[in-house]
């Protein structure tokens, strides 16, 4: 069955370009010109993955990101102004899971949209080790339930942050790179030195859990190599 993505942009030029390349690859495409509409349609239909502006006429992306997540994990995508890193950071910290700069090639976008519906059925499909609670000095990861907690007290994590956390708490002691983390994750090959997305979740992970940079007690920052958990 054809995955249906969600396109919020006001502009219809924008709209019409994302549907022909994502209709070219068999993708369901139901565009909206506001939040508003877009929530309500969210609301009681399947969506598989959503593209969402940051500048609409009624409420912005942010806001309708930050509503979707308190119901759903389905990847987000912001469609971000060029070179407008404040944008690419709030959307990530919102529980974005990527973002597309204007303006975009539509092949890279096909290629982003792809690759985060391989990440998410990964995410969903992926098999339970026979320990499926990891647990390290007070935090505990449930693999079945995909819930977090510190110090007995919950954390609200994105698929994503969940995902970097499992991976280096699974890899307690070993220095793993962006790049690895990147892969593992998205399982993609579109990867450059340049792309901090990794950074901005490890970053909000940290606020999370309260974690310093300078003085880590979870998440240490290997300078030029990558990020672990000491065991």
């Amino acid at each position: 069955m054809a995955e249906n993505i969600l396109v919020v942009d006001d502009e219809q030029a924008i709209t019409d370009l994302i549907e022909i390349y994502l209709r070219n690859e068999n993708f369901n495409v139901l565009k909206f010109y506001n939040g508003q509409d877009a929530l309500k349609y969210i609301e009681s239909e399947h969506v598989d993955l959503a593209i969402l502006d940051v500048m609409l006429p009624d409420i912005n992306g942010f806001t309708i990101c930050q509503r979707i997540r308190e119901n759903h994990n389905f990847p987000i995508i912001m469609l971000t102004a060029k070179d407008e890193e404040t944008d690419q950071i709030t959307g990530l910290t919102m529980g974005a899971d990527d973002y597309i700069t204007k303006p975009f090639r539509p092949l890279e976008m096909v290629a982003r949209v792809k690759a985060q519906l391989r990440r998410y059925k990964k995410y969903k499909s992926m098999p339970v080790p026979d320990e499926t609670v990891i647990a390290y000095s007070g935090l505990v990861l449930d693999v079945n339930t995909h819930e977090c907690w510190l110090n007995e007290k919950q954390l609200s994590l994105t698929p994503t942050e969940f995902s970097i956390l499992r991976v280096l708490c699974e890899n307690k002691g070993k220095v793993i790179s962006s790049e690895q983390l990147f892969r593992v994750i998205w399982g993609d090959e579109y990867y450059n030195k340049n792309n901090n997305t990794i950074t901005v979740h490890i970053r909000h992970l940290r606020e999370k859990m309260n974690d310093s940079v300078d003085n880590p007690k979870w998440i240490r920052t290997i300078w030029g190599v990558g990020y672990k958990i000491e065991k």
